[in-house]
């Protein structure tokens, strides 16, 4: 009790509140904007963060990533776009609902079911807060260095059928980090006597460049449009009491969603394709689903929004983020001096809590607004897609100059974004790069660490959550290495 209340007072402060609304409804009109996404809205705020407090940095950036999924369900029910990635399975039945002209039913849904997602799952995690407290003291440089390297195999392993170009590009991550000077002994590393490589490649110069250029270079490039969605009639309420005659399938979606959630690299997407299947599975009419079923939609959304709330547990127990957007947030701790990991939840319990209170709180700010907004938000969408790649283009731009003040940052950036363009044009996996240069660097940090006290092999997992830790990721890739010899059998039975 103590601690909430530690919680509710930091999050009372005025610029933490201030922040928090900022970032809840600027998430909710990026996600409604087709062709931006949340990725690239953190990506060209978070250079802006580092002057303000942890706190109120992350509040901001968590306002984005927890709302910015409400925002890309308008356009995924209203015109078959979705505004988010993680939306593009609530266009499978809200599009239909729109057809019939139940537009309003559908956004109704999407809204009752993405507040139920979040709040479920902010639920669950504060409660589960003590006992992370209790365990996170017990991971050490071995168990931090085995835990990132799981994370890096599950990111692999989660582009199912991309599994060699997701590893090859999270190996490019890996080297992008070792690129300047080593932070023991200072010696250069890939610098070929070039100046400019002396200070490596900054994560948020290849964030800007990956996401945010790219995504510009992709809307300056392809042909201007400018959607013209359909007002909204008919009250957004009765969603809500919709969703009470699918308490079970809405109960299961948030769980699939938290524990997703909690895995590094695994995520929204399987989360909702679980719930999805599911939600098929059991319903009394499987033949609707793609068609215009409310459980399809109520699935979706659930699943998906219960996915920010968990994501955060790896990266505030272990400082291990599982996905892009969290890899983001991981710098702003860095940039001011707090260490995210098992001493965050020791020590910090109140700055744990205030960050579980405000998402929290973003979700209720994000229904109110929508329940009033919804129609407004609709012109919203009508930008031009290359007056919106213009924008982001100049954005970018200006928060990379204003990390160092270098022109060679913006290069730099630049050729990352034509990059992330090719990956696109080739639908090859961004996130793996990402991932691969933070986790990398914790490895690195945490290796050298653990070397220290390591005589034999055996000596890195002479630890209870080591040995587990080593187990899983011997099982995971046992069972990656059995399922890949298996479909190629199958593919191919006279080799059998």
């Amino acid at each position: 009790m103590e601690t909430l209340l530690s919680g509710v007072v930091i999050l009372a402060r005025w610029d933490v509140l201030v922040a928090l609304l900022f970032g809840s409804i600027g998430g909710v009109i990026i996600g409604a904007i087709p062709g931006v996404g949340a990725a690239v809205a953190i990506a060209i705020l978070l250079p802006a963060t580092f002057a303000f407090d942890p706190i109120v940095g992350l509040t901001a950036l968590l306002g984005i990533y927890g709302s910015s999924m409400y925002g890309g369900a308008i356009p995924a029910i209203l015109i078959n776009t979705p505004g988010t990635a993680v939306n593009a399975l609530t266009t499978y039945d809200g599009t239909p609902m729109t057809k019939r002209g139940e537009s309003h039913r559908a956004l109704s849904l999407a809204y009752s079911a993405s507040f139920f997602g979040g709040i479920v799952s902010i639920l669950c995690l504060m409660v589960l807060s003590p006992l992370l407290a209790l365990i996170a003291p017990h991971f050490g440089a071995k168990e931090i260095f085995l835990a990132a390297l799981l994370g890096i195999i599950l990111v692999i392993i989660a582009h199912r059928g991309q599994v060699f170009a997701a590893g090859m590009l999270a190996c490019l991550g890996v080297f992008l980090h070792t690129v300047g000077l080593e932070p023991v002994k200072y010696s250069q590393r890939y610098t070929f006597d070039q100046d400019w490589l002396t200070s490596g490649f900054d994560l948020i110069v290849v964030v800007l460049g990956l996401f945010a250029i790219s995504q510009a270079f992709v809307l300056l490039l392809e042909p201007n449009e400018t959607p013209h969605p359909s007002r909204i009639k008919g009250t957004l309420l009765a969603g809500f009491k919709e969703l009470l005659g699918h308490k079970r399938i809405a109960s299961v979606s948030a769980s699939f969603g938290v524990l997703m959630g909690m895995i590094p690299g695994v995520g929204e997407f399987t989360a909702q394709f679980m719930s999805y299947a599911y939600a098929q599975k059991t319903s009394q009419s499987p033949e609707m689903f793609g068609k215009g079923a409310p459980e399809g939609l109520i699935a979706s959304e659930t699943a998906n929004n219960a996915v920010p709330a968990a994501a955060m547990i790896p990266l505030l127990a272990l400082g291990i983020p599982g996905e892009a957007l969290t890899a983001m947030m991981l710098s702003v701790f860095y940039v001011h001096n707090v260490v995210p990991g098992p001493q965050l939840f020791q020590n910090d319990m109140d700055f744990v809590m205030a960050i579980y209170l405000a998402m929290l709180l973003l979700n209720i700010l994000v229904v109110v607004f929508l329940l009033f907004s919804t129609n407004w938000l609709t012109r919203i969408m009508q930008i031009p897609t290359r007056a919106l790649g213009v924008t982001v283009l100049l954005l970018s731009f200006v928060g990379v100059y204003s990390l160092r003040n270098s022109i060679t940052d913006c290069a730099i950036a630049a050729a990352f974004g034509v990059f992330g363009v090719i990956l696109k044009r080739l639908a090859l996996p961004v996130v793996p790069i990402i991932l691969g240069m933070v986790l990398g660097g914790i490895m690195e940090v945490k290796l050298r660490i653990a070397m220290s006290r390591v005589d034999t092999p055996l000596d890195f997992i002479d630890r209870p959550i080591a040995a587990m830790l080593f187990g899983v990721i011997c099982l995971i890739l046992g069972c990656q290495l059995f399922g890949g010899i298996l479909r190629k059998r199958l593919a191919d039975p006279e080799t059998g």
